[in-house]
C-alpha cells in the first residue's frame, strides 16, 4: 500500500524544505515583478521623454494601432534637424552607419553593426519601401519625411520603430518610439527582461546621435 504523498512529505524534512524554498522563491519573484511594474517600468520605458511626449500620439503610431508594448524615449540635441537627420537616414548594419550604441553587444547577436562617425552620402536618400535587415528581422521604411519623421516596420508587422524630430530655435528634440505586438503570453513575459536592456542600448544610441549631430553642426 502506497503512503499518501502528504504523509511522505511530513516524514521527509528534505522534501518539506524544498517546498518551502519553492514557495519563498515564487513569492520573492512576484514581489520583484510587482516592484518593477509599480516603480521602475515607466521610467525605463520613457527615459528622457516628457510626460506629454510619453502619451501623445506620434507620426507612425498608425502603423501599429493596437500595440501591447510601447517605449518612448527622447533627447534634446543642440543642433538643427538638418544635422540630426543624416545619422538616422544611414542607420543599419554594415555597410550602413550602424546604430551608434554598443556594437560589441549588437554583434554578439549577429547584427553586423559598425557605428561610424561620418556621414555616408550613399545612404542619405531613404525611400518608402526600402528594406533593412536587422538579424532575422527585416524592416521596411514606411514613413520618410526628411528632417521630421522616419518610421520602419518589421515584415511580420509586430514591431514599429519611429523617430520624430522637432526643431525649435536651432535645437532638435529627437523622440524614439518603439511599438510592439506581443501575441502570446510567453512573448509578453519575455519582453520584461528585455525592457531594461533596451534602455541601456537606446540611451547609448540617442547620446551617440546627439554627439555626432552636435559635432556635424559646427563643422
Amino acid at each position: 500500500m502506497r503512503t499518501p504523498s502528504r504523509f511522505r512529505t511530513e516524514r521527509d524534512p528534505g522534501a518539506l524544505m524544498h517546498i518551502r524554498r519553492g514557495v519563498a522563491v515564487a513569492g520573492l519573484s512576484a514581489a520583484l515583478v510587482g516592484l518593477y511594474a509599480r516603480r521602475l517600468r515607466r521610467p525605463i520605458l520613457t527615459w528622457g521623454a516628457t510626460d506629454h511626449e510619453a502619451v501623445e500620439r506620434l507620426a507612425g503610431d498608425e502603423l501599429l494601432e493596437d500595440a501591447d508594448g510601447i517605449a518612448t524615449r527622447a533627447i534634446t540635441i543642440d543642433a538643427p534637424a538638418s544635422a540630426v537627420w543624416p545619422w538616422l537616414a544611414q542607420m543599419g548594419p554594415s555597410p550602413r552607419g550602424g546604430a551608434y550604441t554598443y556594437d560589441w553587444i549588437e554583434n554578439l547577436l549577429g547584427l553586423n553593426m559598425h557605428s561610424v562617425d561620418r556621414v555616408l552620402a550613399e545612404f542619405q536618400h531613404p525611400d518608402i519601401g526600402d528594406t533593412i535587415g536587422y538579424g532575422k528581422n527585416r524592416m521596411r521604411l514606411e514613413r520618410v519625411e526628411p528632417e521630421q519623421v522616419l518610421a520602419i516596420r518589421s515584415e511580420d508587422g509586430n514591431w514599429v520603430w519611429t523617430f520624430v524630430l522637432r526643431e525649435r530655435d536651432g535645437h532638435t528634440r529627437l523622440i524614439s518610439r518603439n511599438r510592439f505586438r506581443l501575441p502570446t503570453l510567453a512573448s509578453r513575459i519575455g519582453m520584461l527582461p528585455m525592457e531594461p536592456a533596451s534602455l541601456m542600448m537606446e540611451r547609448k544610441m540617442l547620446r551617440g546621435i546627439k554627439t555626432r549631430a552636435e559635432l556635424l553642426a559646427v563643422t
